[in-house]
């Protein structure tokens, strides 16, 4: 069996973006030589996602608006208590855990096993500086 690892770094000026990293992961898997296996996508900060799902403007304002609502941006500690520790973003946690922490994606025949229209995002919620992704290749 094979592995192959690649940490990207993603750094997105807005507080709250998405961006489709499909390209990236693809040419990963082209590089990793795997044919038939398993690519894991995974957000390594807890203010970060990666998700799937379509890619259409409109979705992702949809998201944005509904997030908002769930969990609003306030830096106030009379809000939220994580931001009596001094950081103002947490609702940038609980945005991270309802979108979600990774995604595994099957490989067939050295490409990513997708259903219609599905692409892998990066969820930030928490922008303005570098951030990790995790990719690991595993199979045949």
């Amino acid at each position: 069996m094979k592995s192959h690892t690649v940490h990207l770094t993603i750094n997105l000026p807005a507080r709250m973006e998405f961006q489709n990293i499909t390209p990236e992961i693809d040419n990963i898997v082209a590089e990793s030589g795997v044919q038939e296996g398993l690519v894991l996508v995974n957000a390594m900060h807890i203010t970060a996602s990666v998700f799937i799902n379509d890619d259409e403007s409109g979705l992702h304002q949809d998201y944005k608006k509904w997030l908002e609502k769930l969990a609003p941006f306030d830096a106030s500690p009379k809000t939220y208590a994580h931001n009596r520790t001094g950081e103002d973003n947490a609702d940038a946690h609980m945005k991270r855990q309802i979108m979600g922490r990774e995604v595994v994606v099957a490989i067939t025949e050295g490409k990513l096993d997708f259903g219609p229209w599905e692409q892998i995002f990066y969820g930030e919620f928490d922008g303005r500086r570098p951030k990790r992704v995790l990719v690991k290749v595993i199979g045949e």
